[in-house]
């Protein structure tokens, strides 16, 4: 008979690569939990294979396609309040970042549920300390969106961003993504590809922006992590320097919206007053 205690939704992070790197606490959860929230049942059955271990309790499939992340909350919570813990794992890395897991932590923490953490790997600092670039500040952008239009905007946005960035990419976008990072950025800015982390083709990257962009020209095989570094203050620009460096970049293939965001955004004016600059420019 089970305690009348509600459960515990635990938070466990799985290797990024070798199953060796699972935290030493994570085999224990998979041969106690009552019930085990897994991104893909075969991949979390492997992985207590290959710990020695065997399931002991329902794995309840949990991924973010369609509405599945959302309608297992209620059936995982209920889990929860019947005395069960539920461990949340997804394929690799932490539930949650750029995975599924965010809604079920928030609604078991406004259900006043228990909720702990098992920590372990994580590709964004893993890439982020191998990379070699500043990591005392940085910011994780995740996987960029995927129309054009949003993510010439998101880029555009980050263009004056200090801190060093990290991003997520599937390997076969890589190549075209460094691209357009690089007309954003600038060609010089410096970054770091970190491609299959931790497993056996492991390979690691380091170059200008424009170089990797060449190198990873393509695409790439398997999951990348992107580590690019921050931009350097802008010293003060006025409006007719703007205007400047909006006409090179037009000049450069960027489209004229797209440049002037940009510009705004390293100079610190508005863009209306960019936009301004540039058509005074345009009357003389």
């Amino acid at each position: 008979m089970k305690d009348s205690e509600p459960g515990t939704l635990i938070v466990a992070a799985a290797p990024i690569g070798q199953p060796g790197d699972a935290p030493p606490r994570l085999a224990s959860a998979l041969a106690t939990a009552g019930v085990i929230a897994a991104e893909d049942s075969h991949r979390v059955r492997r992985l207590a294979a290959a710990l020695g271990v065997r399931p002991a309790g329902r794995i309840v499939s949990y991924y973010d396609y369609g509405d599945v992340e959302q309608s297992r909350v209620a059936v995982l919570l209920a889990a929860l309040r019947s005395g069960d813990d539920v461990l949340l794992v997804t394929d690799a890395g932490m539930p949650g970042v750029s995975d599924p897991g965010y809604r079920l932590v928030s609604a078991a923490a406004d259900a006043g549920l228990r909720v702990t953490v098992l920590p372990g790997p994580s590709a964004v600092t893993a890439a982020l300390a191998v990379s070699g670039l500043p990591s005392d500040r940085f910011c994780f952008e995740g996987f960029p969106p995927r129309g054009q239009g949003k993510r010439a905007r998101r880029f555009a946005e980050l263009a004056a961003e200090p801190r060093t960035m990290v991003f997520f990419e599937a390997g076969r976008r890589a190549g075209a993504t460094l691209a357009e990072l690089a007309a954003a950025f600038g060609p010089d800015r410096r970054a770091v590809v970190c491609r299959e982390l931790s497993k056996t083709h492991e390979e690691i990257r380091r170059g200008t922006l424009r170089e990797l962009a060449e190198w990873a020209h393509g695409g790439l095989l398997g999951e990348v992590t992107l580590v690019v570094a921050g931009g350097a203050a802008a010293p003060a620009m006025d409006a007719a320097a703007a205007a400047a460096q909006v006409a090179a970049r037009e000049a450069a293939g960027t489209p004229r919206k797209e440049a002037i965001a940009a510009v705004a955004a390293e100079s610190g004016l508005r863009k209306r007053d960019v936009y301004g600059a540039v058509l005074a420019t345009r009357r003389h």
